[in-house]
């Protein structure tokens, strides 16, 4: 009887080891894909910087134009006469 007893014993602890190495499995998956998603993120990060750094750069040329045509003493009104000349 102890012989059945030892032997159901060595099964669930072999049950137990297959049941760690399956989750020892799917947690290194898992950090396989946060991972794979973390460098996409990080990547998206410098892409989406580099075209705010641009657009800034272009909103400040824009700033510069629009200082050298229009002077900051300038009337406000002249942009309602200018739309309704045209």
């Amino acid at each position: 009887m102890l012989m059945y007893a030892l032997i159901g014993l060595c099964l669930v602890l072999v049950g137990v080891v297959g049941l760690q190495f399956t989750h020892l499995f799917y947690a290194d998956r898992m950090q396989r894909i946060r991972l794979r998603h973390m460098r996409d993120l990080e990547h998206r990060n410098r892409t989406l910087s580099s075209r705010l750094e641009q657009a800034e750069k272009r909103i400040a040329e824009q700033d510069r134009l629009l200082d050298t045509l229009m002077p900051a003493g300038a009337d406000d009104d002249a942009w309602a006469d200018l739309i309704e000349e045209r």
